[in-house]
């Protein structure tokens, strides 16, 4: 273990519980592979489709009610 790793370690003690999930937050965010970049624009395009459809009546909206009773079975 390297000598910083050593004195983070040893210095996550003094830290408040708030202050320790947010390095851990970090840390964890760190690892996390990048995105890609074309998903965001599809998912963009996606909702704007679906928009469109509504708007123009081509698809009728489902309420959240019956959404969950077709969840439910």
């Amino acid at each position: 273990m390297s000598v910083k790793m050593k004195q983070v370690i040893e210095n996550i003690k003094a830290l408040s519980s708030d202050e320790k999930a947010l390095i851990a937050h970090c840390l964890i965010s760190s690892l996390e592979s990048k995105q890609d970049d074309d998903v965001e624009d599809a998912w963009a395009a996606l909702a704007e489709s679906r928009f469109t459809e509504l708007a123009s009546g081509e698809v009728k909206g489902v309420s959240w009610e019956s959404i969950k009773k077709h969840v439910k079975g």
